[in-house]
């Protein structure tokens, strides 16, 4: 070994080494080890930076801000409840759940997928009574297997790519990753929908503040509107739409006040005075295409100033004794108030009527700029940042086109993946789908800088022979293999480093090395780099080793040792059946 080979491998594996130790965050980590890189010489000055302008970082980036613009138009959910409304028995929701989220991931990334699933999982759990352990991890599983299905449903599908490219000259197309990886889903979801038993029930013992805040009630109320499609329907029809956890205290016809018996009918102008959980309020007013109380906010959508927010009237504040019609929010502040929450009261009057007190929790709908100065002005606390969708206008069909559109140019051959999705990122905002002020929230910042970090520091493996010197360590005990075993060696080290690297840089380390492996064997190397990269998209055993695990980590009230119990036999089978797949598709020879 050369001088440079030992630095190489003594960096990376000091890294690997403090990423297991997960003290600290793997961006900083990644960080670090690319500035002790250019310290020792295995990464030169003009290429420290080089990651940054590589185009991995441009599609996941893009990737992750379409995925957002999907999850905020709601249509998913939407789409569930109207075509799927009295699904109540456990194995067709999560067969539903789970063939959705794989779908999704294969076009936009997979925690994306995952995260706009999740509340409708929960929806399904209180319907059936189940446990939500029971859902979520099989989506989480589910969200990871859909993403080897395409280019762009997932981090290492276009690390491989790229290193295919420098390999080859020829990057992996969007669809080269479907004939194993839509085989692979497949037989993934069966087992997961059969075998969904082997995860035990659990409990979320220690919910966080955002999720107790979401056991709060809401009280609001809407209007009927001449072009909403309820017009002449039933109450309960209406209330439907909020799965059980919407109910309606009163109707307002005129100056009629109205018991709100579930049959009756509804007509254009009636003010419906609703209570529940703020987003099942959200998604009755939203498919009914009711209007919220208060005055129609002015036209600054499109910089994508109006928001709503959840704050608490302290002891101090001067709103205590007054109504929002006394104070004229909206006429003198540009503000609407949209729910009151009072703990252990149900309140009956109209909410512009509602004398405010101490201690209750309001959602107030108002410009950005304007918010925080009356929330100091007025004493009021803002509760913990939580997406509140009450209000806030959604394009429903346009991110989805939009995804489409981005698709479709890239499948043609029209655009390469990074120009492609980058458009459609900047369409997401153009298009109004997700607000300005809501961009930099929509990309894990953390993951694209521990990827351009980590991007010179893995190609030192390559620049200094050490990808090549493992490869013939590998070799020596593949050499009596057949193809299928040295495949499978490739597949299993990658599987088994995962869990402890984030998925995107166990490809950066290991494509080189699995590269140089095939060429040392005589054999072509586009089944070895896919073998990596379903290897690092296959982290079944920890909650650690990919974004997707760590999600429903604490929502599920899982335990660290719960992850095996599915994971692993899940493990064997995408082994056994990759293989032959990976061989018939891509030739070695």
């Amino acid at each position: 070994m050369t001088t440079a080979q030992i630095l190489a491998f003594g960096v990376i594996g000091l890294m690997m080494a403090i990423f297991i130790w997960d003290r600290f965050r793997y961006d900083l980590v990644a960080c670090c080890a690319l500035v002790l890189a250019i310290a020792v010489g295995i990464v030169p000055f003009d290429k420290a930076f080089s990651g940054f302008s590589d185009e991995i970082v441009i599609i996941v980036g893009s990737a992750l801000m379409v995925s957002a613009g999907v999850a905020r138009s709601g249509v998913v959910d939407n789409a569930i409840k109207r075509f799927f409304p009295n699904l109540d028995k456990l194995h067709l929701q999560l067969a539903l759940l789970l063939i959705v989220v794989a779908v999704l991931s294969a076009f936009i990334k997979n925690i994306g997928a995952l995260a706009i699933m999740i509340p409708v999982a929960f929806q399904f759990s209180r319907k059936t009574g189940k446990s939500p352990s029971l859902y979520l991890m099989p989506m989480s599983f589910a969200a990871l297997l859909g993403g080897l299905m395409t280019q762009i449903g997932t981090s290492p599908n276009i690390v491989v790519s790229r290193l295919r490219d420098e390999i080859a000259g020829t990057p992996f197309t969007m669809f080269d990753f479907t004939p194993v990886g839509a085989t692979l889903t497949l037989v993934g979801v069966a087992f997961l929908i059969f075998f969904y038993w082997l995860v035990p029930e659990r409990q979320n013992e220690n919910p966080t503040l955002e999720e107790a805040l979401d056991l709060k009630t809401y009280f609001s109320e809407a209007s009927v509107v001449e072009s909403s499609s309820f017009d002449g329907k039933a109450l309960n029809e209406i209330l439907q739409l909020g799965d059980g956890e919407v109910v309606a205290t009163a109707i307002l016809r005129g100056h009629a006040r109205m018991s709100p018996f579930p049959d009756v009918r509804l007509r254009a102008g009636d003010t419906i005075l609703l209570e529940g959980r703020p987003e099942a309020l959200d998604r009755v007013v939203s498919n009914a295409k009711l209007r919220l109380s208060g005055k129609q906010m002015p036209q600054m959508r499109a910089e994508g100033d109006v928001t709503s927010i959840e704050a608490v009237i302290s002891a101090e504040s001067s709103l205590i004794g007054w109504s929002a019609r006394q104070l004229s929010l909206f006429n003198r502040r540009r503000i609407n108030l949209l729910a009151v929450s009072r703990h252990g009261h149900r309140l009956t009057e109209r909410l512009s009527e509602v004398t405010l007190r101490a201690g209750d929790v309001v959602v107030l709908q108002g410009s950005r700029k304007n918010l925080p100065g009356f929330l100091q002005e007025f004493s009021c606390l803002p509760l913990a940042q939580r997406d509140i969708m009450l209000g806030t206008q959604r394009r429903a069909f346009m991110p989805i086109l939009i995804l489409v559109a981005a698709m479709g140019v890239t499948a043609a051959g029209l655009a390469p993946v990074s120009v492609a999705f980058f458009c459609a990122a900047l369409s997401m905002v153009i298009f109004r789908v997700i607000p300005l002020a809501e961009i930099y929230k929509s990309l894990d910042g953390p993951i694209l800088i521990m990827l351009a970090a980590l991007i010179p520091v893995s190609d030192s493996l390559r620049t200094t022979g050490g990808s090549e010197l493992i490869a013939g360590w590998l070799g020596h005990f593949a050499t009596q293999m057949p193809p299928s075993g040295a495949l499978a060696l490739i597949l299993i080290t990658a599987m088994a480093i995962t869990p402890f690297l984030n998925n995107a840089a166990t490809v950066l380390v290991m494509a080189p090395i699995a590269a140089s492996f095939a060429q040392t064997l005589g054999y072509r190397p586009e089944a070895f780099l896919m073998a990596v990269a379903i290897g690092a998209g296959c982290d079944f055993l920890t909650p650690i080793g990919h974004q997707c695990n760590t999600l429903v980590f604490g929502p599920g009230g899982y335990r660290f040792s719960d992850y095996p119990r599915l994971g692993l036999p899940l493990s064997f089978i995408i082994i056994l059946v990759s293989v032959p797949m990976l061989l018939h598709v891509w030739p070695v020879h």
